[in-house]
C-alpha cells in the first residue's frame, strides 16, 4: 500500500492519532513492537500558527520512529492552511486532517467532526491545504455527523477529486461517539466503489489479532488503524502483524515481562517529559488498563494509581512482577 511515494507494505498496521496518548515515548514502543505508520497528538491549527511551545514540542518526530504523520485540527480554513504549512517544516511522511473527533471541545466548535456538518467548507479546506504544501495529504473521519448524514461513500469520492491521498473512517457517527459498536459496512462500501483508487484505512473496535484479520478479509481495506486497544498494550501491533500475515497466532505474557514493557514505557516517558509529576500522571491512564485478569488486583492497582512519585510506581510495579511471578497476562 502506498500513500503518495510512501510504501508501507501488504496490510500496514497503523497507530491512530490520540491525544494525550500518542507521545514520543508512546510511538517509539509501538514501532518497536511493529506499528507501521505512526501519527503525533492531533494538534490545534491555531496553536501552531501562534508557535505554542508545547504544541510544537507535540509535533517533534525522531528518526527512529519514522514514519510518521503530523495530525491538525481546526474550524478555519485560513489557519488550517498555515498550520499545514508550518507543520511541514517539522518533515512528517504526511499530514493529516483531523474531520473525525467527536469530542464537545473540539466537535461542538466546528472543527474535527463538527466540519461533518458543513461538507462545502470541509472539502474546501482539503482542497487548499492540499494546494499549500508538498507532503501527500490524507483524511481521518467518521461515517457522518449522526445516523441520517451517513454520507461516507460520496464525501469519499468528493476528498479523493481534490486531491487527498489516503482516507481513514472510523466506524461510526460523530453522534455515537465512542459507543455501540463500529459498523464498518460503509467502510467496505467505500472501498468497493470503484471510483476509489486512493488507499482506505478502517478504524474502530479493532481490540485483537483476530478481528484485525476477519476484518480485513471481510471488508477489503487496505489498512487497519488501532487507537484505543494499544493504550497499555502497545505489542498488540506485533500481534496483528503476525496474525495477519503469518498466521502465529498471540501468546499470553508472562507477567515479568509485561512489567518490564510497561515499565520501559515509564522511564521513556520519565526522560522525555522531564518533570516526574507529569510523567506520573500522564502514565496513569495506561496503567489503569494494562493488567487485566489478575486475581485480587484491586487493591495494587489503586495504590499503584495513586501514586504521586516515580519511584512508588516502580515500586508497585515491582510488587505485581513479585505476587503474580507465575502468572500469564489475560486478555
Amino acid at each position: 500500500m502506498k500513500i503518495g511515494t510512501l510504501d508501507l507494505g501488504e496490510r500496514p498496521i497503523m497507530l491512530a492519532p490520540m491525544e494525550d496518548v500518542t507521545d514520543v515515548p508512546f510511538r517509539l514502543l509501538c514501532k518497536q513492537y511493529g506499528a507501521d505508520m505512526m501519527y503525533t497528538e492531533f494538534v490545534n491549527c491555531d496553536a501552531v500558527v501562534r508557535e505554542i511551545a508545547a504544541t510544537m514540542r507535540k509535533i517533534t518526530i525522531l528518526a527512529e520512529e519514522r514514519p510518521v504523520g503530523i495530525q491538525i485540527y481546526g474550524r478555519e480554513i485560513e489557519p488550517m492552511v498555515e498550520a499545514a504549512k508550518i507543520v511541514e517544516t517539522a518533515n512528517p511522511e504526511i499530514i493529516d486532517i483531523n474531520f473525525g473527533c467527536p469530542v464537545k471541545k473540539i466537535a461542538g466548535k466546528g472543527a474535527g467532526a463538527g466540519m461533518l456538518r458543513d461538507i462545502p467548507k470541509l472539502i474546501k479546506m482539503t482542497e487548499e491545504i492540499v494546494k499549500a504544501v508538498n507532503k501527500p495529504v490524507t483524511v481521518k473521519t467518521r461515517l457522518g455527523w449522526d445516523d441520517n448524514s451517513k454520507g461516507i461513500v460520496e464525501l469519499a469520492e468528493r476528498l479523493q477529486d481534490v486531491g487527498i491521498s489516503a482516507l481513514a473512517i472510523h466506524g461510526r457517527t460523530r453522534a455515537q461517539m465512542y459507543t455501540g459498536e463500529a459498523d464498518w459496512t460503509l467502510i467496505g462500501k467505500v472501498k468497493e466503489n470503484p471510483r476509489m483508487t486512493i488507499p482506505i484505512i478502517g478504524n474502530g473496535d479493532i481490540t485483537s489479532a483476530y478481528k484485525a484479520k476477519e476484518y480485513f478479509n471481510r471488508y477489503g481495506v487496505d489498512a487497519i488503524m488501532i487507537g484505543r486497544a494499544s493504550i497499555g498494550k502497545p505489542w498488540i501491533f506485533q500481534e496483528v502483524k503476525d496474525y495477519v500475515s503469518k498466521g502465529i497466532e498471540p501468546q499470553p505474557l508472562k507477567i515479568e515481562e509485561h512489567v518490564r514493557r510497561v515499565m520501559q514505557h515509564f522511564e521513556r516517558t520519565l526522560d522525555w517529559m522531564g518533570d516526574e509529576r507529569k510523567a506520573v500522571l500522564h502514565c496513569r491512564r495506561h496503567l489503569a488498563v494494562t493488567f487485566k485478569g489478575l486475581y485480587n488486583f484491586r487493591e495494587l492497582k489503586i495504590r499503584m494509581l495513586r501514586e504521586n512519585t516515580a519511584e512508588g510506581v516502580r515500586s508497585c510495579l515491582n510488587e505485581i512482577a513479585e505476587r503474580y511471578s507465575e502468572c500469564y497476562t489475560c486478555e
